[in-house]
């Protein structure tokens, strides 16, 4: 019997990509979602800082089944709690909270803590991070990713911040998991302007992009 987790990692193999949602109307989220799912991409992030955020995960989890919807920016355990209830499938953190960490733990929820340094990224991993997000990467860079999984080669990173249709591939070639990516993936010029027939086609180019990557 597949689970909720066996499941979402099913989903994320398919498009290693997770698409952050920041600041948008519930709206215009939906618009997104749609082309979204229609390209193949499954895996979609609302940050806790945007209006309305827990009502916008439970209505994507409804609209959409077929995508993995996530929390991010989830900071504390009250966030945390108010993104499992509204059905938040996966948690993304900017920092370390041990707390937040064990609780998604032991809800078998996967999260993806963020880290910086090798020291945060193992301690994120020790304490059972489903994969760590690496922010910001591009500070980082693609040689980064290749020296920490050198010793660290048992860890999934999840670079986020910077990524781009020009670079995405670099980070999968350095031995990144999946990338986390905001404005060079939800193009804000498309969005005002109404164009998600072009966001689809943006969307389309950059998961061309990891095409040899993708696993389903």
């Amino acid at each position: 019997m597949e689970t909720s987790t066996s499941l979402f990692w099913k989903r994320f193999k398919a498009a290693p990509i997770v698409g952050i949602i920041r600041g948008q109307s519930l709206e215009v989220v939906l618009k997104i979602a749609k082309v979204y799912e229609e390209v193949g991409l499954t895996t979609l992030e609302v940050t806790m800082n945007t209006a309305d955020a827990i009502s916008m995960i439970s209505i994507l989890r409804s609209e959409f089944p077929s995508l993995n919807i996530g929390a991010g920016t989830v900071c504390n355990l009250t966030d945390l709690r108010e993104a499992i209830d509204a059905g938040a499938q996966f948690i993304v953190t900017p920092i370390i909270d041990e707390t937040v960490i064990q609780h998604a733990v032991d809800e078998n929820i996967p999260i993806f803590p963020g880290a910086f340094s090798p020291t945060e990224i193992y301690k994120a991993w020790s304490l059972g991070a489903s994969a760590v997000k690496l922010f910001p990467a591009t500070k980082l860079g693609v040689e980064f990713i290749k020296d920490v999984l050198g010793p660290l080669d048992q860890v999934k990173l999840l670079p986020t911040g910077g990524i781009s249709k020009s670079n995405i591939k670099a980070f999968f070639e350095a031995g990144a998991c999946g990338v986390g990516m905001g404005s060079s993936l939800i193009d804000k010029k498309l969005v005002e302007a109404g164009d998600f027939k072009g966001l689809k086609k943006h969307f389309k180019s950059i998961k061309n992009e990891i095409s040899e990557y993708i696993n389903g």
